[in-house]
């Protein structure tokens, strides 16, 4: 929710039987219909393609490697009408985007967005040609060893509460859940952003309301399509390519619409918002998806950076969430985008402390927590704050320190979190969208949005997909999966504002060789104890780092140029999954309970045996030093 894009999906829930599947009778859908099982995605290892599970307050995977994900929101696009609530055009756009995505933007996940006006168009009856589409869009992200979690989205609840005249449009519940309610006409009133629509708009307040008191059976309705289509995917997937589903993100951006005499946005909560997450685990589990994690969201204003927007929230009375739910939340730096609240831009820790909150509210819940969108203006008045904003989210997602104060406290850099950024469009600036059914009015410049412009990637002249941020920003170094618990990890990823590279988190001087190997290079550095597993730790490899020179130091060896992996190599580097020419750093230990680093870098041209002696023997004192 980008300008103030307090985006409320408006998910409409339920508690009612499955609907009538459009098409295919409900107890038509069985395994049988699935094709062969194909095999695993090109390049596939022996400990990859485990499902992902939470444990102990972090993503898991089969071999107990801690999971970091990191991806893109696929994408803005389903929110209009042009392919018909689909993220592409065709499933050749999907491949298309969906090797770009990990070529281009390192990625391992996408949040995939769904639209279930486009599931149940009429009410209690699934459209199957719909899910069908789904399914096959989104196995082009599975096929290319990408993990997927839907999103049935929506935004101001719905575009059928707009009319052809209106100045903002929304998406998410289909339009005869509109007519079920008597809603007055939308008008924002002296509205700047969008966003404004939710706390502003009568007919957008009174129809999300609605859905949270389950007025008209929206609620039931909203869960009986989320059932079938989470059986629907599972039964039309790969036992391979399900494993690659992530989970399910119930509902995007809650928000009361307006609260009850006496209600507050804590009692909301505890008493509307976190009963309809038990119901949404519970058509999981009927589903067969009962070990894959429902990953929830708080109400949407519960970290709001501007003091009159803060609500009181983070699904404080729910308990602790375990193994069943992710703590999932958005992140927009509202000050940032309102263009007079934050002056000049953003600097070096700026969102430490809000992806702090983050952390410390999934730990007190005893979950893993991702922050599923945040990202900022690339067009517009705000938009040359874009580079250093965006600079500053990942930091926060890295560590939860500033870097000028990473290697002096390493030991408090905290968890690695997960987050997909906003969004990956391929269809950016070539829409060719009828606003609320209106030919009088074609979008097709930015995101063809509420004048929205997030999407890091185009298609260029040439029909190729192509960055519209810096490349050093997005495809980043970072632990996929760490063989035990990661200790402590920063990034410096030199990223550029315009002419100006950004460098956050220089080498200290007290490290004067590694300061020498690393240069004005880009580097990372990971410091985890191992654990008991055999697989390895993995570490994603931008393409600003060619195998041919890539420095790496570590407590298992020191390499220039590291080899291809085999079981016999300790540092060494691997195609990722899925064939698109990605890499992985791949870390093998051979022991329990010890502490290890590794530093890798691009900033060294054939070091000398003796400066990589020096790097490693320093970073091994600081190390124990510090950690």
């Amino acid at each position: 929710m980008p300008n103030i894009r307090v985006r409320l999906l408006v998910v409409l829930v339920v508690l009612c039987g499955f609907p009538t599947v459009a098409g295919l009778p409900p107890a038509t859908a069985t395994p049988a219909l699935l094709a062969a099982t194909p095999a695993r995605p090109a390049d596939s290892l022996w400990f990859d393609g485990a499902p992902l599970t939470v444990q102990g307050g972090r993503f898991t995977d089969g071999q107990g490697r801690e999971i970091v994900l990191r991806g893109f929101n696929v994408s803005g696009e389903t929110k209009l009408e042009e392919n018909g609530g689909l993220p592409f055009a065709s499933v050749a756009d999907a491949r298309k985007s969906a090797t770009a995505l990990r070529a281009l933007g390192g990625a391992n996940t996408v949040r995939f967005l769904l639209s279930w006006a486009h599931a149940e168009p009429a009410h209690g009856q699934v459209d199957t040609g719909y899910l069908a589409a789904v399914t096959e869009q989104m196995r082009a992200f599975l096929n290319a060893g990408i993990r997927v979690f839907p999103d049935f989205h929506q935004d101001l609840y719905s575009r059928h509460l707009f009319t052809g005249g209106s100045w903002y449009t929304g998406d998410g519940s289909p339009k005869w859940a509109v007519s079920a309610g008597s809603y007055p006409a939308e008008s924002c009133g002296i509205c700047l952003f969008w966003g404004q629509n939710i706390t502003q708009n009568a007919a957008v307040q009174q129809a999300q309301r609605d859905f949270w008191h389950d007025a008209h059976g929206l609620q039931d309705a909203f869960l009986a399509t989320a059932q079938t289509t989470m059986t629907y995917l599972q039964q039309h997937l790969s036992a391979v390519e399900f494993a690659d589903i992530a989970g399910f993100d119930p509902y995007n951006e809650p928000y009361a619409g307006s609260y009850d005499s006496g209600q507050t946005s804590r009692t909301w909560e505890k008493d509307l918002l976190w009963p309809f997450y038990e119901k949404f685990r519970a058509r999981m589990d009927a589903a067969g998806w009962q070990d894959k994690p429902a990953f929830v969201e708080p109400n949407l204003f519960w970290n709001a950076d501007i003091s009159t927007q803060k609500q009181e929230g983070g699904l404080l009375d729910a308990g602790t969430l375990g193994q069943g739910y992710v703590f999932n939340t958005h992140f927009y730096d509202q000050k940032a985008i309102s263009g007079i609240l934050m002056w000049g831009k953003a600097a070096d820790g700026q969102y430490a402390s809000d992806f702090a909150a983050v952390r410390d509210r999934a730990a007190a819940a005893g979950t893993a927590a991702v922050v599923s969108e945040f990202g900022h203006p690339l067009s517009g008045t705000v938009s040359d704050k874009a580079p250093t904003v965006l600079k500053a989210m990942y930091q926060a997602l890295d560590s939860r320190l500033p870097g000028a104060s990473w290697w002096s406290d390493p030991a408090a850099s905290g968890p690695v979190l997960s987050g997909t950024q906003w969004q990956w469009d391929l269809y950016n600036g070539r829409h060719h969208e009828l606003m609320n059914g209106n030919p009088g009015k074609v979008l097709t410049s930015k995101d063809a949005w509420n004048d929205e412009d997030l999407s890091a990637v185009r298609l260029d002249d040439s029909g190729n997909a192509a960055l519209r941020q810096d490349a050093r920003l997005l495809d980043r170094l970072y632990p996929s999966a760490t063989a035990g618990a990661p200790l402590a990890f920063t990034y410096e990823d030199r990223s550029r504002d315009g002419s100006t590279t950004l460098t956050w988190n220089p080498v200290p001087r007290s490290l004067p060789n590694v300061s020498r190997l690393v240069g004005s290079g880009q580097y990372g550095l990971l410091v985890w104890r191992s654990g008991d597993g055999s697989a390895p730790t993995e570490l994603h490899l931008p393409a600003s780092f060619p195998t041919a020179s890539t420095t790496v130091v570590s407590d298992l060896g020191a390499t220039y140029a590291p080899p291809a992996y085999s079981a016999s190599a300790p540092v060494a580097v691997a195609p990722e999954p899925g064939g698109t020419g990605s890499r992985r750093l791949l870390l093998t230990d051979q022991d329990s309970g010890v502490r290890h680093f590794a530093l890798v870098t691009n900033g060294a041209t054939a070091p000398s045996a003796d400066l990589l002696a020096a790097a490693r023997s320093e970073l091994a004192a600081w190390a124990a030093a510090h950690l």
